[in-house]
């Protein structure tokens, strides 16, 4: 057994003990802030893009006037030390496992930041807090964390050009899902040329959910409020078909994918997978090989062009010639889901 799979297994068994119990809400606030919750509370609440409103501080294609993609929620502090600094205490979203540990900030353009892993209705959820000013020294990758536990301190570290300014301060909080257990071999085949420092765990194997209006509906719903039922229910950017059959998505979310009423001497040979504007797979649907059409790996079947107006900065498909075909960015996405 790889080193990589059995660390695997012991998160997932790990996180098995931190089963949501029936009827208690999934998430809770990462920090003490709660002015999302508040009446006109979001300017108190998001930390903007220099110049920009509160909505650049949200999930979705908020940035750079809609062509740029933000996957998390950066939230402002509430509380600061003699320098001016942030002091907020990190809170851990839901009961979970440690994933994952960045203490390098100079390593990713998330600063120093932690992933943990939960299980939220029986589906595997990450979610991940970046821009910590200090992780404790005892909190280290498989310890089990309990909702509201504090596991870092807020601060502003990053890697890019621009540093975050003590005005901005903020911890950046994302909501994920997990690609593939596959990653490092599909990074080394499209990127030969560069690093990957964070292994499984580098931000492109991680699709975000919008955390903002996943809080929002628990809050408004308390227990009706159902993980799985929100992510299903996602509007549809396009849909495509994937000649494969064996890949990490399905296995690590079986919820997500639709029962396969297979007859006599049937079997799967590949699935209609339904992605939302940020490439989360949210809905497969299992094809025999007399339902598949052509030969090809993946094929286009559907594009909501109103979807596509409204949330474009992810660029996964392109019109060309009077017809929609999948951009260089799906077929990338694509072969890492199936990789």
């Amino acid at each position: 057994m790889s080193p990589s799979l059995r660390r695997t297994i012991l998160l997932s068994g790990l996180v098995l003990a931190f089963a949501l119990p029936a009827g208690a809400q999934p998430f809770e606030l990462p920090t003490a802030n709660h002015a999302i919750f508040e009446p006109g509370g979001q300017e108190r609440y998001f930390v903007p893009t220099p110049g920009k409103t509160w909505i650049t501080g949200t999930f979705g294609c908020v940035r750079s006037d809609g062509r740029q993609i933000h996957e998390g929620l950066d939230i402002k502090c509430l509380q600061r030390d003699s320098r001016g600094e942030p002091s907020d205490p990190i809170l851990a979203t839901a009961d979970g496992v440690v994933a994952y540990i960045n203490n390098r900030p100079s390593l990713s353009n998330y600063g120093r930041y932690i992933v943990l892993r939960h299980k939220i209705e029986g589906m595997e959820i990450d979610s991940l807090y970046a821009h910590l000013a200090e992780v404790p020294a005892s909190l280290k990758v498989g310890q089990s964390v309990r909702a509201g536990e504090r596991i870092a301190t807020m601060g502003r570290s990053s890697n890019t050009a621009e540093r975050i300014s003590p005005e901005r301060a903020h911890v950046h909080f994302e909501l994920n899902l997990f690609y593939s257990d596959n990653f490092g071999a599909w990074f080394k085949r499209h990127y030969p040329s560069e690093r990957n420092d964070h292994g499984n765990f580098n931000g492109q194997n991680l699709v975000g959910i919008d955390a903002r209006l996943i809080l929002l509906a628990e809050h408004d719903q308390g227990p009706r409020f159902n993980l799985r039922d929100w992510i299903q229910n996602r509007p549809e950017l396009c849909r495509v078909q994937v000649r494969a059959t064996e890949f990490s998505w399905l296995r690590r979310y079986p919820m997500l994918v639709q029962p396969a009423p297979l007859g006599p001497g049937q079997s799967i040979a590949g699935y209609d997978v339904a992605l939302d504007f940020n490439g989360l797979p949210f809905a497969l649907i299992p094809r025999t090989a007399a339902e598949m059409k052509g030969r090809a790996k993946y094929r286009l079947l559907s594009v909501n062009e109103a979807e596509e107006t409204k949330d474009p900065c992810r660029r996964l498909v392109t019109r060309r010639g009077g017809h929609w075909e999948l951009a260089s960015n799906a077929i990338s996405l694509l072969d890492l889901l199936t990789d």
